[in-house]
C-alpha cells in the first residue's frame, strides 16, 4: 500500500478513485504529569508515535476494503485532549494506481 500526502505518485498514474478513507486512533493511557517535564515530553512523543501507527494501519485497512492499492492526499490531525489522551485522525483518498511503464 502506497501512502502519501501528495495528490499524485511519481511513476504511477491514478486509474480509479475509490473514495475517502479515514483512520482514527486514541491512546487510552493517561499521561501523568509529574515534576520532570522531559519525562512528560518523552511520554507524549512515544504516545503519539504509537497512536499514529494504529491510525495509519486503520487507514490502510479501510483502503484495502475498497480494493485500493494507494492512498493519496493524506491529512494528519493530532490532538492532545485536556485529559492528556493523544488522538490521531488520518484521512485521504483511496485510489488504484498503475505504473507509467
Amino acid at each position: 500500500m502506497i501512502l502519501t500526502t501528495t495528490n499524485s505518485i511519481e511513476g504511477f498514474r491514478i486509474v480509479e478513485y475509490k473514495g475517502i478513507v479515514t483512520g482514527i486512533a486514541i491512546n487510552e493511557e493517561k499521561l501523568s504529569v509529574g515534576f520532570s517535564m522531559s519525562k512528560y515530553y518523552l511520554a507524549v512523543k512515544n504516545s503519539i508515535g504509537t497512536v499514529k501507527e494504529a491510525a495509519f494501519k486503520e487507514l490502510s485497512d479501510n483502503a484495502k476494503k475498497l480494493n485500493a492499492n494507494a492512498v493519496v492526499g493524506i491529512k494528519v490531525d493530532i490532538e492532545l485532549t485536556t485529559s492528556n489522551f493523544a488522538i490521531i485522525s488520518v484521512t485521504g483518498t483511496a485510489v488504484s494506481v498503475a505504473t507509467d511503464k
